[in-house]
């Protein structure tokens, strides 16, 4: 996948948002400060952080913190979420699998950003992270 140029980042103000929360990330375990910005369809914004736990099983991370918020506040159909970390690698840090199964409970057509400390940043499709999805419409009744 090809880098975007941080100039033309769609969404600066997610991505300012996402540097801001990730002084909020609760990681005195692994160190490493995870946000996500959400964008949902009716323009809404939620930011979740990473919260770890001694018992690492029990850790929760930036993106499910995200949509979380957003879903206890009413909304379900998102745009776009753009993931920023604290890490002082120059790679593109993308969702577990468990926060790619996550997102496509919400659909697989939406917009996930994943950037870098300078602002490049790579697109995609949650479909894309998650081919062969297992989605609420794979429960579908058989006859």
């Amino acid at each position: 996948m090809d880098l975007g140029n941080p100039s033309e980042f769609p969404f600066p103000d997610l991505l300012k948002r996402g540097k801001t929360a990730l002084s909020n990330s609760y990681c005195p375990y692994s160190k490493f400060s995870v946000a996500a910005t959400l964008l949902t369809d009716d323009g809404r914004i939620f930011t979740g952080v990473n919260v770890e736990n001694v018992s690492y099983g029990l850790t929760i991370c930036a993106e499910r913190s995200a949509i979380c918020t957003a879903v206890s506040e009413g909304c379900q159909k998102f745009k776009a979420i753009v993931i920023v970390t604290g890490s002082t690698s120059d790679e593109c840090i993308g969702p577990c699998g468990a926060c790619r199964q996550f997102l496509a409970e919400f659909g697989t057509d939406w917009d996930v950003y994943f950037t870098r400390k300078d602002g490049s940043y790579i697109k995609c499709k949650v479909a894309e992270l998650l081919p062969h999805a297992f989605v609420p419409e794979s429960l579908q009744k058989q006859s």
